[in-house]
């Protein structure tokens, strides 16, 4: 019987076919809680806007720069860094607001600039006192005029592509973020205008070091926009330059991915990373001296209004500052730190699944090794001959990541692979879609989740053949598989083998790579299955303990909150006179300590050298001590998206030792008067400063002490 008559008998096709789509996941419905506080009057009294609520976090963060107690460099990272927060949140956020917001954004964004630009200014005469030069082409001497012209004939020149924008030439395409000068020439011999524009190439270093002329201990640096503007007559030999505009776009990014086409979801996101590349330009920035007719010819082609167009005094682009700021020079930066390994596995001998068959394992990165834990649970399982299989969620996992060469590895050595790949992770696309063909090449089995949810989750499952039995050994964390963010970012993991926990996440991976509908869930909270609702329940019981006059206390570590359901439900928790305690490092549209609303709720946002990105929650439970109240960690924030619109996993942490660990955590956080942000009444913050007597996280900061209780552990 041939294969075609086989298919038409059974009414089953092995080929690729078009699958029917399956309907967008929607939230499970909820029965409204009689505890909630009223919506309209929480909007009314006690509900902030989360882009303008984003932009105070930035500030914050730009604060960080003009804080005297930060290192001269770190204060320069922190310039870099506020504006690279800032472009994402234009190339995100922008596109979807209305007028009014708009307005209040701009307004906002030209305040925070204009300080961005004065404090550049301050540090640069700071900077020369410690032997580092960042100087305009005015200030160079003769010698290193001369060396910066030949760095530009070998290093710069044939790496630009001068293009015209007259009518005679088709207008250049812009690139996404990138700087460019619109040269306006003169053509002496016909007397006519040319504009021209030049990219700045994002290959090269955005400053040129300059040796001529410097001592041993200094470091003289021209910015390669200059060296670019003052090389004109190399580029245009026989025109004369008569005006010279830097400017720099910014396109949307927010690209729907249309999923319910009959195209794979991978022919769409390849198309959308395609499309993006050509989306609406959302934002010009311009040197303050900018043509007023470049100007406008740059608006009109872009169709751009006025309110669109922000003219700069400062740098245009102050990213290129990492630069500067990874110099080596330790005076002018943060102590250096190294993570340092788990007490319980101290090197890399050590059996990983030893150690978690006897007890749960809280890690704490990045004050404890990524590499030596969580990269070792999947490259020891990829070589050992007891693993069955190895199953893993990537949301984020970089480049060069070791996680696909392990992966790799286990199936080509014949272990089963699955790996749950978001090729919708924004500005990860590409090189999860790389990812994907690598993994898919060798025979693993690649899926990318379930249709209308990102696959937001950071779980990892490794199956052992361990006599006559399986046994499973899952990682479930806070923080993506991506090993540059886990020395930057502050995120928990647990390692365990707990039978109804593993159970859950096979169960889960199950749903994520199979047809599953309906999956049961003993112990883990899986948005947008059963997450919102053991949530709610938890505060709900909060409320009960207290009016029964039982110990109740909520504690929430997250990134952002903005789910407007729980944020009700917290209102509710505090009339009912729970006290809720929030460390929330980004926006919270929960306003804390309005009267009659949330006179119980206390906010806090932590800010420092470390980006604090764990998720952890704590609820009494009836429970006078601490540690025995009932402790989650996971991958979700009490965002709408999160808990709707993501496939998200967070656990119980029932091993004693990992919550004492947990309870520090948050209480180091709820101690600290140096890096804390205090949330007022009116939903602004104002900085903790520590008393004159101060100790501990209070007067160090969480940072500072946490490093330093790791390396207590680890000396005893």
């Amino acid at each position: 019987m041939s294969a075609q008559t086989q298919e038409t008998k059974t009414g089953i096709s092995l080929t690729r076919v078009k699958p029917k789509r399956r309907k967008k996941a929607q939230p499970p419905a909820v029965a409204p809680e009689p505890f909630l506080a009223s919506r309209e009057g929480l909007l009314a009294h006690a509900w902030r806007d989360r882009d303008l609520g984003w932009l105070d976090f930035n500030g914050r963060v730009l604060h960080e720069a003009l804080d005297e107690r930060t290192p001269l460099l770190e204060r320069l990272k922190f310039l870099a860094i506020f504006t690279s927060n800032l472009d994402e949140f234009y190339m995100k956020r922008v596109g979807l607001l209305a007028p009014k917001r708009l307005a209040e954004v701009r307004a906002t964004v030209l305040d925070q600039l204009e300080r961005q630009a004065r404090c550049y200014q301050q540090l640069v005469p700071r900077l020369a006192e410690h032997g580092v030069f960042l100087v305009e082409w005015e200030q160079l001497t003769e010698a290193q005029r001369e060396e910066a012209s030949t760095l530009f004939d070998h290093n710069v020149s044939p790496a630009l592509t001068p293009l015209g924008m007259d009518p005679a030439h088709p207008f250049p395409f812009m690139s996404n973020l990138s700087t460019n000068w619109g040269f306006i020439l003169r053509n002496p011999e016909t007397d006519e205008f040319v504009p021209v524009r030049v990219k700045i190439p994002t290959v090269l270093p955005s400053w040129v070091r300059l040796e001529a002329d410097t001592g041993p201990d200094q470091y003289c640096f021209l910015r390669l926009v200059d060296l670019i503007r003052h090389s004109t007559d190399k580029l245009f030999p026989g025109m004369e330059l008569i005006n010279a505009t830097l400017f720099r776009i910014l396109r949307n990014a927010e690209v729907e991915l249309d999923e319910d086409d009959d195209d794979s979801l991978r022919e769409v996101v390849a198309e959308a990373l395609q499309q993006r590349r050509f989306e609406p330009v959302v934002r010009l920035d311009l040197a303050s001296d900018a043509h007023p007719a470049l100007r406008q010819g740059l608006m009109d082609r872009f169709e751009l209004e006025n309110h669109e167009v922000y003219e700069l005094d400062g740098l245009l682009d102050y990213t290129g500052l990492f630069q500067i700021a990874g110099l080596d020079l330790p005076a002018l930066r943060d102590p250096p730190w190294n993570p340092l390994p788990p007490p319980r596995l101290p090197n890399e001998e050590v059996d990983i699944f030893a150690v978690i068959r006897s007890g749960d394992l809280l890690l704490h990165h990045p004050y404890e090794c990524f590499d030596t834990s969580v990269e070792d649970f999947i490259s020891d399982a990829a070589i050992d001959p007891q693993t069955v299989a190895i199953k893993m969620t990537v949301y984020r996992i970089g480049d060069d990541t070791p996680f696909v060469q392990s992966l790799v590895r286990a199936a080509e050595g014949g272990k089963q692979v699955a790996c749950v790949i978001e090729l919708k992770a924004r500005f990860d696309e590409e090189r999860n879609l790389r990812w994907a063909k690598k993994l898919e090449k060798v025979g693993a089995h690649v899926t990318y989740g379930v249709l209308g949810l990102k696959t937001h989750t950071k779980v990892a499952l490794v199956v052992r053949k361990e006599g006559a039995q399986l046994r499973s050994y899952a990682h479930i964390g806070t923080g993506n598989y991506h090993i540059k963010t886990s020395r930057l970012y502050t995120d928990v993991g647990l390692l365990t083998c707990d039978p109804a926990i593993t159970a859950d996440v096979v169960n889960l991976f199950h749903y994520l790579t199979g047809i599953a509908r309906t999956p049961q869930y003993r112990k883990l909270l899986i948005a947008p299955t059963n997450m919102r609702q053991r949530f709610l329940d938890r505060i709900e019981r909060e409320i009960e303990n207290h009016r029964a006059g039982r110990p109740a206390r909520i504690v929430a570590k997250m990134n952002q909150v903005e789910d407007l359901e729980m944020g009700q439900a917290l209102a509710a928790a505090s009339q009912a006179g729970v006290p809720v305690e929030l460390i929330v490092r980004g926006f919270c549209c929960l306003i804390a300590g309005v009267p009659g609303w949330t006179e119980n709720v206390r906010v806090r946002s932590i800010i420092g050298r470390f980006l604090e990105h764990s998720r952890i929650f704590h609820f009494a439970n009836g429970q006078e001590n601490p540690i025995d109240g009932e402790f989650i960690i996971g991958s979700a924030d009490w965002m709408h998206r999160n808990l709707t619109g993501r496939v998200e996993a967070a656990t119980p942490v029932e091993d004693r030792t990992a919550r004492e660990q947990l309870w520090e955590i948050l209480e180091i956080g709820l101690r600290d008067e140096r890096q804390a942000w205090l949330m007022q009444p009116d939903g602004s913050y104002l900085q903790s400063r520590p008393a004159p007597d101060a100790a501990g996280p209070a007067a160090v900061g969480t940072h500072a002490w946490l490093m330093e209780l790791t390396r207590h552990r680890v000396a005893i």
